[in-house]
Protein backbone atom coordinates (compact mmCIF):
# COMPACT_ATOMS: atom_id res chain seq x y z
CA UNK A 1 0.00 0.00 0.00
CA UNK A 2 1.79 3.32 -0.94
CA UNK A 3 2.32 5.71 2.25
CA UNK A 4 -0.43 8.63 2.63
CA UNK A 5 0.17 11.94 2.09
CA UNK A 6 0.76 13.60 5.47
CA UNK A 7 -1.02 16.78 5.86
CA UNK A 8 0.07 19.41 8.52
CA UNK A 9 -2.60 21.47 9.25
CA UNK A 10 -1.93 25.13 11.98
CA UNK A 11 -4.76 26.54 13.69
CA UNK A 12 -4.26 30.17 12.90
CA UNK A 13 -6.04 32.45 15.05
CA UNK A 14 -7.99 30.54 17.83
CA UNK A 15 -10.69 33.07 17.59
CA UNK A 16 -11.50 32.98 14.59
CA UNK A 17 -13.27 30.02 12.58
CA UNK A 18 -10.08 27.96 11.75
CA UNK A 19 -11.10 25.53 14.22
CA UNK A 20 -14.94 25.31 12.66
CA UNK A 21 -13.50 24.64 9.31
CA UNK A 22 -10.62 21.86 10.40
CA UNK A 23 -13.49 20.13 12.54
CA UNK A 24 -15.88 20.11 9.67
CA UNK A 25 -13.09 18.59 7.20
CA UNK A 26 -11.90 16.12 9.25
CA UNK A 27 -15.38 15.06 10.09
CA UNK A 28 -15.48 13.33 6.46
CA UNK A 29 -13.80 10.35 6.89
CA UNK A 30 -13.02 9.75 3.25
CA UNK A 31 -10.30 11.93 3.87
CA UNK A 32 -8.24 9.27 5.81
CA UNK A 33 -8.14 7.25 2.52
CA UNK A 34 -5.89 9.96 0.84
CA UNK A 35 -3.97 11.68 3.53
CA UNK A 36 -2.59 11.55 7.22
CA UNK A 37 -4.24 14.66 8.54
CA UNK A 38 -2.12 16.48 11.67
CA UNK A 39 -3.80 19.32 13.06
CA UNK A 40 -0.76 21.95 15.15
CA UNK A 41 -2.91 23.43 17.55
CA UNK A 42 -4.21 22.90 20.96
CA UNK A 43 -6.40 19.62 22.60
CA UNK A 44 -8.25 22.20 24.62
CA UNK A 45 -8.49 25.09 22.53
CA UNK A 46 -10.30 22.10 19.70
CA UNK A 47 -12.27 20.88 22.42
CA UNK A 48 -13.90 24.33 23.36
CA UNK A 49 -14.91 24.95 20.05
CA UNK A 50 -16.28 21.36 19.58
CA UNK A 51 -18.39 22.28 22.63
CA UNK A 52 -19.30 25.46 21.20
CA UNK A 53 -20.23 24.09 17.83
CA UNK A 54 -22.41 21.53 19.77
CA UNK A 55 -20.09 18.72 18.14
CA UNK A 56 -20.04 15.45 20.09
CA UNK A 57 -19.15 13.04 17.47
CA UNK A 58 -15.55 14.30 16.52
CA UNK A 59 -12.06 13.12 18.25
CA UNK A 60 -8.44 13.64 17.57
CA UNK A 61 -5.62 11.33 18.78
CA UNK A 62 -2.67 13.02 20.64
CA UNK A 63 0.50 12.94 19.09
CA UNK A 64 3.78 14.16 20.36
CA UNK A 65 5.54 14.11 17.23
CA UNK A 66 4.04 13.61 13.12
CA UNK A 67 6.00 10.22 12.56
CA UNK A 68 3.71 9.10 15.79
CA UNK A 69 0.36 9.87 13.72
CA UNK A 70 -1.65 6.85 12.91
CA UNK A 71 -2.15 6.87 9.05
CA UNK A 72 -5.90 5.76 9.80
CA UNK A 73 -6.99 9.14 12.09
CA UNK A 74 -6.59 12.54 12.59
CA UNK A 75 -4.10 13.40 14.61
CA UNK A 76 -2.71 16.59 16.68
CA UNK A 77 -0.07 17.91 18.26
CA UNK A 78 0.08 20.18 20.99
CA UNK A 79 1.55 23.53 20.62
CA UNK A 80 0.77 25.74 22.91
CA UNK A 81 0.18 26.01 26.60
CA UNK A 82 -2.63 25.22 28.75
CA UNK A 83 -3.10 28.08 29.72
CA UNK A 84 -4.45 29.65 26.12
CA UNK A 85 -7.74 31.77 26.63
CA UNK A 86 -10.17 31.62 23.71
CA UNK A 87 -12.34 34.52 23.26
CA UNK A 88 -14.51 33.68 20.38
CA UNK A 89 -14.58 36.80 17.66
CA UNK A 90 -12.08 39.10 19.39
CA UNK A 91 -8.35 39.06 18.49
CA UNK A 92 -5.86 38.99 21.01
CA UNK A 93 -2.04 38.70 21.37
CA UNK A 94 -2.62 35.52 23.04
CA UNK A 95 -3.93 34.37 20.09
CA UNK A 96 -1.77 35.75 17.92
CA UNK A 97 1.56 33.85 19.73
CA UNK A 98 -0.62 30.88 19.24
CA UNK A 99 -1.28 31.09 16.04
CA UNK A 100 2.63 31.52 15.68
CA UNK A 101 3.75 28.55 17.90
CA UNK A 102 1.64 26.26 15.66
CA UNK A 103 2.91 27.55 12.72
CA UNK A 104 6.81 27.35 13.13
CA UNK A 105 6.09 23.91 14.76
CA UNK A 106 5.07 22.85 11.86
CA UNK A 107 7.29 24.23 9.45
CA UNK A 108 10.07 23.03 11.41
CA UNK A 109 8.36 19.35 10.96
CA UNK A 110 8.08 20.39 7.42
CA UNK A 111 11.61 20.90 6.79
CA UNK A 112 12.83 17.51 8.64
CA UNK A 113 10.01 16.13 6.17
CA UNK A 114 7.99 15.03 9.43
CA UNK A 115 5.10 16.25 7.12
CA UNK A 116 4.91 16.42 3.15
CA UNK A 117 2.93 19.05 2.38
CA UNK A 118 1.45 22.31 5.08
CA UNK A 119 -1.93 23.47 4.99
CA UNK A 120 -2.31 26.90 6.84
CA UNK A 121 -5.66 27.90 8.93
CA UNK A 122 -6.25 31.78 8.52
CA UNK A 123 -4.52 34.38 11.09
CA UNK A 124 -4.86 38.02 12.38
CA UNK A 125 -1.85 39.47 10.38
CA UNK A 126 -1.97 42.18 13.03
CA UNK A 127 -1.89 39.85 16.47
CA UNK A 128 0.69 37.75 15.08
CA UNK A 129 3.13 39.90 15.17
CA UNK A 130 6.43 39.72 17.24
CA UNK A 131 9.69 38.65 17.64
CA UNK A 132 10.03 35.82 14.65
CA UNK A 133 7.17 37.01 12.72
CA UNK A 134 7.48 40.35 11.59
CA UNK A 135 5.66 39.75 7.91
CA UNK A 136 2.45 41.10 6.29
CA UNK A 137 1.39 37.13 6.14
CA UNK A 138 2.29 33.73 5.51
CA UNK A 139 3.47 34.12 2.11
CA UNK A 140 6.30 36.32 3.15
CA UNK A 141 7.38 34.21 6.30
CA UNK A 142 7.67 31.13 4.35
CA UNK A 143 9.60 32.87 1.43
CA UNK A 144 12.18 33.86 4.45
CA UNK A 145 12.14 30.59 6.09
CA UNK A 146 12.57 29.27 2.66
CA UNK A 147 15.48 31.54 1.48
CA UNK A 148 13.54 31.87 -2.23
CA UNK A 149 14.37 35.22 -4.03
CA UNK A 150 10.78 34.79 -5.65
CA UNK A 151 7.61 33.69 -4.62
CA UNK A 152 3.94 34.22 -5.78
CA UNK A 153 0.69 34.21 -4.19
CA UNK A 154 -1.72 32.25 -6.34
CA UNK A 155 -5.57 32.00 -5.99
CA UNK A 156 -6.48 28.49 -6.99
CA UNK A 157 -10.48 27.37 -7.86
CA UNK A 158 -11.84 25.28 -10.50
CA UNK A 159 -10.99 27.20 -14.14
CA UNK A 160 -9.86 30.15 -12.59
CA UNK A 161 -5.96 31.16 -10.69
CA UNK A 162 -5.16 34.50 -10.06
CA UNK A 163 -1.76 36.01 -9.26
CA UNK A 164 -0.07 39.69 -7.89
CA UNK A 165 2.56 41.45 -8.85
CA UNK A 166 2.48 43.34 -5.59
CA UNK A 167 0.84 41.74 -2.67
CA UNK A 168 0.25 42.73 0.93
CA UNK A 169 1.71 46.51 0.30
CA UNK A 170 -0.36 49.58 0.55
CA UNK A 171 -2.05 50.59 -2.41
CA UNK A 172 -0.37 54.52 -2.70
CA UNK A 173 2.85 52.21 -3.19
CA UNK A 174 1.60 50.02 -5.95
CA UNK A 175 2.85 51.83 -9.10
CA UNK A 176 5.82 52.94 -7.43
CA UNK A 177 6.82 49.49 -6.70
CA UNK A 178 6.14 48.30 -10.68
CA UNK A 179 8.94 47.79 -12.87
CA UNK A 180 9.23 45.17 -15.82
CA UNK A 181 11.84 43.41 -14.47
CA UNK A 182 9.28 42.59 -11.65
CA UNK A 183 6.24 41.91 -13.65
CA UNK A 184 8.92 39.80 -15.28
CA UNK A 185 10.17 37.75 -12.23
CA UNK A 186 6.66 36.69 -11.66
CA UNK A 187 5.35 35.80 -15.17
CA UNK A 188 8.61 33.28 -15.26
CA UNK A 189 7.11 31.68 -12.36
CA UNK A 190 4.00 31.96 -13.02
CA UNK A 191 4.34 30.03 -15.88
CA UNK A 192 7.08 27.68 -14.54
CA UNK A 193 4.39 26.78 -11.95
CA UNK A 194 1.45 26.00 -14.15
CA UNK A 195 3.63 24.06 -16.01
CA UNK A 196 5.69 22.15 -13.09
CA UNK A 197 2.71 21.88 -10.40
CA UNK A 198 -0.44 21.71 -12.53
CA UNK A 199 0.59 20.08 -15.79
CA UNK A 200 -0.14 22.48 -18.08
CA UNK A 201 2.07 22.14 -21.02
CA UNK A 202 1.46 25.55 -22.85
CA UNK A 203 0.27 28.08 -20.16
CA UNK A 204 -1.93 31.19 -21.69
CA UNK A 205 -1.63 33.88 -19.14
CA UNK A 206 -3.75 36.92 -19.38
CA UNK A 207 -1.78 40.45 -17.84
CA UNK A 208 -4.11 42.55 -16.24
CA UNK A 209 -2.99 46.44 -16.73
CA UNK A 210 -3.11 48.85 -13.22
CA UNK A 211 -5.17 51.74 -14.77
CA UNK A 212 -8.83 51.92 -15.44
CA UNK A 213 -9.21 50.71 -19.09
CA UNK A 214 -5.79 50.09 -18.73
CA UNK A 215 -4.77 53.08 -18.75
CA UNK A 216 -7.03 54.35 -22.18
CA UNK A 217 -3.92 54.47 -24.70
CA UNK A 218 -1.82 56.77 -21.97
CA UNK A 219 -4.86 59.07 -21.28
CA UNK A 220 -5.37 57.53 -17.48
CA UNK A 221 -1.75 56.62 -16.73
CA UNK A 222 1.37 55.51 -18.42
CA UNK A 223 2.19 52.36 -16.51
CA UNK A 224 0.69 50.24 -19.42
CA UNK A 225 2.85 52.00 -22.12
CA UNK A 226 5.85 52.01 -20.01
CA UNK A 227 6.24 49.23 -18.03
CA UNK A 228 3.58 46.60 -18.43
CA UNK A 229 3.72 46.35 -22.14
CA UNK A 230 7.71 46.45 -22.37
CA UNK A 231 7.04 43.14 -19.91
CA UNK A 232 4.83 41.42 -22.23
CA UNK A 233 7.09 41.89 -25.09
CA UNK A 234 9.93 40.69 -23.05
CA UNK A 235 7.58 37.34 -22.22
CA UNK A 236 7.31 36.76 -25.95
CA UNK A 237 10.45 36.44 -26.72
CA UNK A 238 11.06 33.97 -23.52
CA UNK A 239 8.48 31.91 -25.30
CA UNK A 240 6.02 33.05 -22.42
CA UNK A 241 2.43 33.29 -23.76
CA UNK A 242 1.42 36.30 -21.89
CA UNK A 243 -1.21 38.26 -23.42
CA UNK A 244 -2.64 41.91 -22.23
CA UNK A 245 -2.66 44.10 -20.95
CA UNK A 246 -6.42 43.91 -20.44
CA UNK A 247 -8.78 45.94 -18.17
CA UNK A 248 -9.73 43.79 -15.14
CA UNK A 249 -13.66 44.12 -15.07
CA UNK A 250 -13.73 44.12 -18.50
CA UNK A 251 -11.43 40.35 -18.49
CA UNK A 252 -13.86 39.30 -15.14
CA UNK A 253 -16.89 41.42 -16.18
CA UNK A 254 -17.51 39.12 -19.65
CA UNK A 255 -15.76 35.93 -18.27
CA UNK A 256 -12.91 36.19 -20.77
CA UNK A 257 -10.32 35.22 -18.13
CA UNK A 258 -11.85 31.35 -18.44
CA UNK A 259 -10.26 31.82 -21.96
CA UNK A 260 -6.77 31.65 -20.41
CA UNK A 261 -5.04 29.30 -17.63
CA UNK A 262 -3.82 31.79 -15.71
CA UNK A 263 -4.60 35.94 -14.87
CA UNK A 264 -1.77 38.06 -13.75
CA UNK A 265 -3.26 41.21 -11.79
CA UNK A 266 -1.04 43.95 -10.52
CA UNK A 267 -2.24 44.31 -7.00
CA UNK A 268 -4.27 42.34 -4.13
CA UNK A 269 -7.61 43.59 -4.38
CA UNK A 270 -7.36 43.79 -8.54
CA UNK A 271 -7.15 40.20 -8.69
CA UNK A 272 -8.34 39.06 -4.99
CA UNK A 273 -11.66 40.76 -5.35
CA UNK A 274 -13.19 39.21 -8.61
CA UNK A 275 -11.47 36.19 -7.55
CA UNK A 276 -13.37 35.67 -4.07
CA UNK A 277 -16.68 37.26 -5.75
CA UNK A 278 -16.25 34.07 -8.30
CA UNK A 279 -14.86 31.29 -6.23
CA UNK A 280 -14.91 32.43 -2.08
CA UNK A 281 -16.42 29.25 -1.21
CA UNK A 282 -14.27 26.88 -3.28
CA UNK A 283 -11.06 29.18 -3.56
CA UNK A 284 -7.64 27.99 -2.56
CA UNK A 285 -4.27 30.18 -1.49
CA UNK A 286 -1.22 28.62 -3.00
CA UNK A 287 2.56 29.59 -2.32
CA UNK A 288 4.14 29.37 -5.79
CA UNK A 289 7.80 29.38 -6.06
CA UNK A 290 8.64 27.34 -2.67
CA UNK A 291 10.85 23.97 -2.56
CA UNK A 292 7.59 22.61 -0.18
CA UNK A 293 3.70 22.71 -0.61
CA UNK A 294 1.88 25.33 1.34
CA UNK A 295 -1.90 26.15 0.58
CA UNK A 296 -4.71 27.99 2.86
CA UNK A 297 -8.35 28.34 2.42
CA UNK A 298 -8.95 31.67 0.42
CA UNK A 299 -10.99 33.22 3.37
CA UNK A 300 -9.84 35.37 6.78
CA UNK A 301 -10.77 34.39 10.22
CA UNK A 302 -14.17 35.51 10.28
CA UNK A 303 -14.49 36.47 13.57
CA UNK A 304 -17.65 38.05 12.97
CA UNK A 305 -19.23 34.55 12.57
CA UNK A 306 -16.80 32.50 15.09
CA UNK A 307 -18.36 29.67 16.98
CA UNK A 308 -21.45 29.96 15.61
CA UNK A 309 -21.53 27.37 12.89
CA UNK A 310 -21.99 29.12 9.78
CA UNK A 311 -18.40 28.80 8.20
CA UNK A 312 -18.55 26.59 5.49
CA UNK A 313 -15.45 23.71 5.25
CA UNK A 314 -15.28 23.66 1.83
CA UNK A 315 -12.14 26.55 1.17
CA UNK A 316 -10.01 23.77 3.52
CA UNK A 317 -11.56 21.27 2.16
CA UNK A 318 -10.17 22.18 -1.29
CA UNK A 319 -7.03 23.49 0.25
CA UNK A 320 -5.87 19.74 1.58
CA UNK A 321 -7.10 18.24 -1.55
CA UNK A 322 -5.30 20.68 -3.84
CA UNK A 323 -1.94 20.32 -1.81
CA UNK A 324 -2.26 16.04 -2.00
CA UNK A 325 -2.99 17.12 -5.67
CA UNK A 326 0.36 19.09 -5.86
CA UNK A 327 2.72 16.65 -4.17
CA UNK A 328 1.70 13.87 -6.29
CA UNK A 329 2.15 16.03 -9.99
CA UNK A 330 5.42 17.00 -8.22
CA UNK A 331 6.31 13.60 -7.48
CA UNK A 332 5.50 12.34 -10.86
CA UNK A 333 6.81 15.03 -12.40
CA UNK A 334 10.33 14.11 -10.40
CA UNK A 335 10.37 10.86 -11.52
CA UNK A 336 9.75 11.58 -15.26
CA UNK A 337 12.77 13.56 -15.12
CA UNK A 338 14.53 10.82 -13.66
CA UNK A 339 13.59 8.06 -16.16
CA UNK A 340 14.02 10.36 -19.32
CA UNK A 341 17.66 11.37 -17.62
CA UNK A 342 18.08 7.25 -17.33
CA UNK A 343 17.08 6.50 -21.12
CA UNK A 344 19.29 9.01 -22.87
CA UNK A 345 22.57 7.24 -21.16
Amino acid sequence: MENLIRVGITHGDVNGIGYEVIIKTLMDARLMDVCTPIVYGSSKVIAYHRKALNIDNFSLNTVMEAKEANPKRASIINCVDDSIRVELGKPSKMAGEAAYMALERAVQDLMEHQIDVLVTGPINKSTIQQDGFEFPGHTEYLQTKFEEKEVLMLMVAPGLKVGVVTGHIPLADVSGSLNQELIMRKLRLMNSTLKTDFSIRKPRIAVLGLNPHSGDMGLIGKEEIDIIEPALKQARDENIIALGPYSADGLFGTANFSRFDAVLAMYHDQGLAPFKAIAFEEGVNYTAGLPVIRTSPAHGTAFEIAGQGKASPESMRQAIYLAIDTFKTRKANRELVRNSMSSSK
